[in-house]
């Protein structure tokens, strides 16, 4: 497992932002009925969701959230040195999205720009990125965005996760303080769990077809694509089970934190179910553990940030909080970090207009 302790390294801010569209489970309703509809809702506990409309891609979302947190950071643009975009849903196979949000977002020529391909864990990936390349010297200021638009992948008429996922973009400001202190990050990855959740066909292995756009019944009423999203949700849970308790126990040994020190527990919101019941296997206090995905469903990457931006923005702008951070899904993959965060600049959350 990658692990490591980084210093001089603060989080300056953070923002996220939603698309104007909203999804409801009227909505769903309407498709699959009302008694199903009640019944997944009971599990997920998602009310409604944010989803793009027309062409609006991650990267507009992204950068509405990095223009509004520069402008409340009063960062000059031609200061940051680096702009890593995490994302399963790019503009482009290529370009790199971020070299487009470099210029979009008018930074300097001087800031290097890449993407990285990470999806449930790509907050936590990501932090750990920028952060390395502050900690070592390499950079002084980075940008760090991470969003995802998974309804563009999502079949309408699958009900295991139609109901489910909603789309969000976020930006967090990372630059070196001699004074901060220590992260600690652990990460790791299981590729032999890749094919329970995914998008098995589009790319360059399995390329696009006719055959592979033409939806149909897959079981259960559930009629999707080989290019629509993918997931066993047994085998999900059976791997977070498997891997998040012991993540979470050994990240804390290493740091000689324990639950009492820890002020507020963020984990990727894949589910209300799944939250409850690692909160429950890891005997952490309900109110410790934030629920951040009643009226945003599961953003994919973002959730981590967002949860930050809407459940814990008022205590991080007052003061530090010690947090421990924890992302796992898609891959398989799973990262998590402990680290003491705020006062921090953590704007209002950015409704993107879609029209």
């Amino acid at each position: 497992m990658a692990q490591g302790t980084l210093s001089r390294v603060r989080i300056a801010g953070v923002a996220s932002a939603v698309p104007e569209a909203v999804r409801t489970l009227a909505d769903d309703a309407a498709v699959f009925g009302e008694a199903e509809i009640e019944r997944i809702s009971q599990n997920i506990g998602v009310q409604k969701r944010h989803v793009v409309t027309g062409g609006m891609c991650t990267s507009d979302l992204c950068y509405a959230a990095a223009e509004r947190l520069l402008e409340n950071l009063g960062w000059d643009k031609r200061s940051i040195d680096a702009l890593i975009f995490v994302t399963q849903t790019p503009d482009y196979f290529m370009p790199a999205t971020a070299c487009v949000l470099q210029q979009r977002l008018g930074l300097g020529k001087n800031c290097a720009a890449f993407d990285v391909n990470q999806g449930c864990a790509g907050y936590v990936y990501g932090l750990w990125l920028a952060s390395n390349l502050v900690a070592a010297g390499s950079i002084r200021r980075a940008l760090l965005l991470v969003g995802d638009t998974i309804s563009r992948v999502v079949s309408p008429l699958d009900r295991t996760v139609t109901s489910l996922f909603g789309d969000a973009g976020t930006a967090t400001a990372i630059e070196f303080d001699e004074s901060a202190p220590a992260m600690h990050f652990e990460l790791g990855a299981d590729g032999s769990g890749q094919k329970h959740l995914g998008v098995p066909a589009g790319a360059f292995r399995v390329p696009h077809t006719a055959d592979t756009a033409a939806r149909s019944d897959r079981g259960g009423g559930n009629s999707r694509s080989d290019e629509d999203l993918f997931m066993d949700g047994g085998e999900v849970f059976t791997f977070t089970l498997r891997e998040v308790p012991s993540l979470v126990k050994s990240i804390l040994a290493a740091t000689g934190d324990s639950i009492a020190t820890i002020d507020a527990f963020v984990f990727h919101q894949a589910n209300r179910f799944m939250l409850n019941y690692l909160a429950k296997r890891l005997a952490l206090p309900s109110d410790k553990v934030v629920v951040a995905m009643t009226d945003f469903g599961n953003t994919s990457s973002a959730t981590i940030p967002l949860a930050l931006t809407t459940n814990l923005r008022d205590s991080l702008a007052k003061g530090p909080k010690r947090l421990l951070l924890a992302g796992f899904g898609a891959g398989f993959s799973w990262g998590a970090t402990v680290l003491s965060c705020g006062p921090l600049v953590a704007p209002p959350l950015l409704i993107v207009p879609t029209g």
